[in-house]
């Protein structure tokens, strides 16, 4: 069915690349305008390529080349005051908000008593911090719109322990607990929160050297092709298959923020490939 959320308004961070990217060319195709923000530079502690200005003005072509409305941004969400001066402009030249996709995270790999203190902290403020974030500055526009969806991106790392990647499982958990609490407090305001929770998906957050090192630390950098590592990346899969596209998580946030979802909320909803069957 097209125009599943025509003339809704979206906000998403971590909209330059990646499934944030994916999540606003789903939403315009279905008919909705964007406001869209990512911090597009470096951070400390994340030891692969972040998004870069160039990434945010590409997803703008995208968007604008499927005939919505686009405004972008560049904001880091752990500034409340960034992203609530993003989306209030957002809101003021697209006139409404409905939607919200809590995209934005990072991930750093080490040991819980190997991992570096600005590392922790870096990925709670962005993953868990920024959520919360994202979700206080957005509140108060659903409301007037009378109601909308807050979707929060976790992961299957949100769900279940894991080694090597503690501070990241610690965030991923932290938004499970967030979103139920905002679903809770927010329902009578007609405002759905829920979270996805994908496996490995074809990003540039696993499609890089230094998560093929941590995913492959028996095989050389020249061994660590993409071709290679499908295979590792797929030991976490039942369906036989290496990663997920991005859309395939922008699918499912497509339908909890639809219509069809309008009775959903406090949901974790995995979209793995099978990962919490293994």
């Amino acid at each position: 069915m097209a125009g599943r959320v025509q003339g809704k308004v979206a906000f998403i961070t971590g909209a330059a690349r990646g499934q944030g990217r994916s999540h606003a060319v789903r939403l315009a195709e279905e008919g909705a305008d964007i406001i869209a923000i990512d911090i597009c530079s470096p951070m400390d502690s994340v030891d692969y390529p972040l998004a870069t200005p160039d990434d945010l003005a590409e997803t703008v072509r995208l968007v604008e080349a499927l005939g919505q409305r686009i405004v972008a941004t560049q904001a880091d969400v752990r500034d409340f005051g960034a992203v609530e001066a993003a989306v209030n402009d957002g809101v003021a030249q697209l006139g409404r908000l409905d939607i919200v996709a809590a995209n934005s995270g990072i991930f750093s790999a080490a040991r819980m008593e190997n991992l570096e203190e600005n590392a922790w902290r870096e990925i709670i403020d962005v993953n868990l911090t920024g959520a919360w974030h994202t979700a206080k500055a957005t509140i108060p526009h659903l409301r007037e719109a009378g109601g909308g969806a807050i979707v929060i991106t976790s992961s299957v790392a949100g769900l279940r322990g894991a080694q090597n990647a503690g501070a990241y499982v610690a965030s991923k958990h932290g938004v499970v607990g967030l979103m139920r609490s905002l679903a809770l407090e927010l329902a009578e305001d007609h405002i759905r929160v829920n979270t996805v929770h994908p496996a490995m998906v074809d990003t540039p957050i696993i499609q890089n050297p230094y998560m093929y090192e941590v995913y492959a630390p028996d095989l050389t950098p020249e061994q660590r092709t993409k071709e290679t590592m499908a295979d590792r990346f797929g030991m976490s899969h039942a369906l036989p298959l290496p990663w997920l596209e991005s859309v395939d998580i922008s699918n499912a946030v497509l339908f909890l923020a639809s219509d069809e979802g309008r009775y959903v909320t406090g949901v974790a909803m995995p979209v793995d490939a099978g990962c919490m069957l293994q």
